[in-house]
C-alpha cells in the first residue's frame, strides 16, 4: 500500500470513528432525555432513578461503541447509533406503557434483554472474525435454522399463544427459536445462492429457469420452512422467510421471472393459509371490519383502538407520557407504533420508521460495496428480513394488511426479538469491516538476529 493510500484509509477511518461516536452520544442523550419525558408525563416528575439508568445507559452504550470500533474498525458508522437509538425509544415506551399498568418490573425485564442483546452483538463481533467462514458450513447452519424453526411444536415444550405456537417454554426461560432461525435461513440461502448464483441465472431447463433437481436443497429448506410455520400457525413469520427466500434468489440471480413467480406462490399459499386456518380468518375479517359498530368491540377493537391513538396524536401527537395508548390491549408488543403515534404524532411515527430506513438503506449499500457473493447476499438477507419485519407489522397496525403481530425489532416487548435484532445487526457491522484479525507486534531486529519474532 502506499504512503498517499494509507493517509486517506486513515483519515477515512479517523471520520468514521468521530460520526459513530458523535451519533452514539447523541442516540444515548435522546434515549435518556425520552425516558425522562415520559416520567414527567405519566406522574408529573422524573423517574426516581433517571441518573442511574442515564449512568447505565450511556457506559453500556458508549462501552458497546468502544468495542465494535476495537472488533471491527471499519464498520459502517452509523448502524450501531441508530440501533442504540431505537433501543433507547423503545425502552422509554415500554416504560411509559407498563408504569401506567402498574407493572414497571416489566420494562426493567427489556433493560435486562437489551443489555443481553448488546454483549450477545459484541460477542457476535469477537466470534465472527470473518463472515466468509459462515460460507464453509452450509447445510448444517440450514439444519440448525430448520431445527430452531420445528423446535415450537415439540410436544411439552411448545406452547401456543393467541392462536400460533411460536413459543417454547424450558421452565426457566421462555423465547421464540423461529427469530434466531430466521437469521441462520438467510445465512444457508447467502451460501447456496452465492455457489450456484451462476447456474440459476443462466437457466437451463424449459422456459429458461433452472432445472427443478438444481433447486431441489433450497425448495427442500423453503418447503420445510413453510410448512413448520403453517403447523405453528403464524402467518407473519411465514410471510417474512418466504419473503427473504424470494428476495435472494431474485438478488442472486438477476431474474424477473423468480420475483413474479414468488408473488404468484406467495399469493396461493395466504389463500391456502387463510382457508385452512381459523384465527386467520378471524384477523382478515377484522381487517376489513375494524369500524365495524358490530364488530368495533369485539374482534376489531385492538386494530380499531390503534387507528383511534393515531387519530388522537394527529400530526404532533399528545406528548411523551400524556396519551392514552394503554386502552390497546397488546400495545407494548404488536402496537407499539401506536403509542407512538399518539404521543409524537405522524412526525413521531415518520421519525422512527426513518430509523430504520436508516439501517436499510445502510444496509443496501454495505450488499453494494461487497465483492464476494456471500458476503453480499448476506447483506440482502439480513436488511430485507429487517425490512420485511417493520413493514408488515407497520402496514397491520396501519391496516394496509391484516395484522401478524410480527414485532417491531429492537423496540416493541420481545426478549428474543432484541436479541435476535442484534446479532443482524452485528452480521452487517462484520459484513461492512471485512475481516478482523489482531495485529502482532514485532520485536526489533539486532545485529545477531535478523529475523523478526512475534510477541
Amino acid at each position: 500500500m502506499s504512503a498517499v493510500a494509507a493517509a486517506t484509509t486513515e483519515r477515512t477511518r479517523r471520520v468514521r470513528t468521530r460520526t459513530g461516536l458523535t451519533a452514539t452520544i447523541v442516540a444515548v442523550i435522546a434515549s435518556v432525555l425520552a425516558y425522562a419525558l415520559q416520567g414527567l408525563g405519566v406522574e408529573g416528575q422524573t423517574p426516581a432513578g433517571l441518573v442511574t439508568y442515564g449512568i447505565v445507559f450511556a457506559v453500556l452504550a458508549l462501552g458497546g461503541w468502544y468495542a465494535v470500533r476495537r472488533l471491527a474498525r471499519d464498520a459502517d458508522p452509523v448502524l450501531y447509533p441508530t440501533a442504540v437509538l431505537l433501543g433507547g425509544l423503545g425502552l422509554a415506551m415500554l416504560y411509559r406503557l407498563m408504569t401506567a399498568r402498574n407493572h414497571p418490573e416489566f420494562a426493567t425485564e427489556q433493560a435486562v434483554w437489551l443489555a443481553v442483546g448488546l454483549g450477545v452483538l459484541v460477542g457476535t463481533l469477537a466470534l465472527v472474525r470473518d463472515v466468509r467462514q459462515l460460507d464453509a458450513y452450509t447445510y448444517t447452519i440450514g439444519l440448525a435454522g430448520l431445527a430452531l424453526l420445528l423446535l415450537p411444536i415439540v410436544p411439552g415444550i411448545g406452547t401456543e399463544i393467541n392462536g400460533a405456537r411460536l413459543w417454547v417454554n424450558l421452565g426457566f426461560v421462555t423465547f421464540q427459536p423461529a427469530e434466531a432461525g430466521r437469521i441462520l435461513i438467510v445465512i444457508f440461502l447467502a451460501s447456496y445462492l452465492g455457489q450456484r448464483r451462476e447456474l440459476l441465472a443462466t437457466g437451463v431447463g424449459r422456459f429458461g429457469l433452472p432445472r427443478a433437481k438444481d433447486l431441489g436443497p433450497i425448495l427442500l429448506a423453503w418447503g420445510a420452512s413453510l410448512l413448520v410455520l403453517f403447523l405453528e400457525r403464524d402467518m407473519g413469520a411465514s410471510l417474512l422467510l418466504f419473503g427473504v427466500f424470494i428476495v435472494m434468489l431474485w438478488v442472486a440471480t438477476g431474474r424477473w421471472a423468480y420475483l413474479v413467480l414468488g408473488l404468484i406462490l406467495f399469493a396461493i399459499g395466504a389463500y391456502i393459509g387463510y382457508l385452512a386456518f381459523s384465527h386467520v380468518q378471524v384477523r382478515v375479517d377484522a381487517w376489513i371490519h375494524a369500524m365495524d359498530p358490530n364488530k368495533v368491540a369485539d374482534e376489531g377493537y385492538q386494530l380499531s383502538q390503534g387507528w383511534f391513538a393515531f387519530a388522537s396524536g394527529g400530526m404532533v401527537g399528545t406528548g411523551l407520557g400524556l396519551g392514552s395508548p394503554t386502552l390497546i390491549p397488546y400495545v407494548g408488543s404488536d402496537f407499539i407504533l401506536a403509542a407512538f403515534g399518539e404521543e409524537l404524532g405522524m412526525l413521531g411515527v415518520s421519525a422512527v420508521l426513518l430509523l430504520y430506513l436508516v439501517i436499510v438503506g445502510r444496509g443496501l449499500r454495505i450488499a453494494v460495496e461487497r465483492h464476494d457473493s456471500f458476503e453480499k447476499l448476506l447483506a440482502v438477507g439480513i436488511t430485507t428480513v429487517l425490512g420485511l419485519q417493520v413493514f408488515v407489522i407497520a402496514a397491520g397496525v396501519l391496516r394496509l394488511i391484516p395484522l401478524t403481530g410480527v414485532p417491531l425489532p429492537l423496540v416493541s416487548y420481545g426478549g428474543t426479538s432484541r436479541v435476535a435484532s442484534a446479532i443482524a445487526i452485528a452480521l452487517l457491522l462484520r459484513t461492512s469491516a471485512g475481516p478482523y484479525f489482531r495485529k502482532r507486534r514485532m520485536r526489533p531486529t539486532t545485529k545477531d538476529d535478523d529475523t523478526q519474532v512475534a510477541v
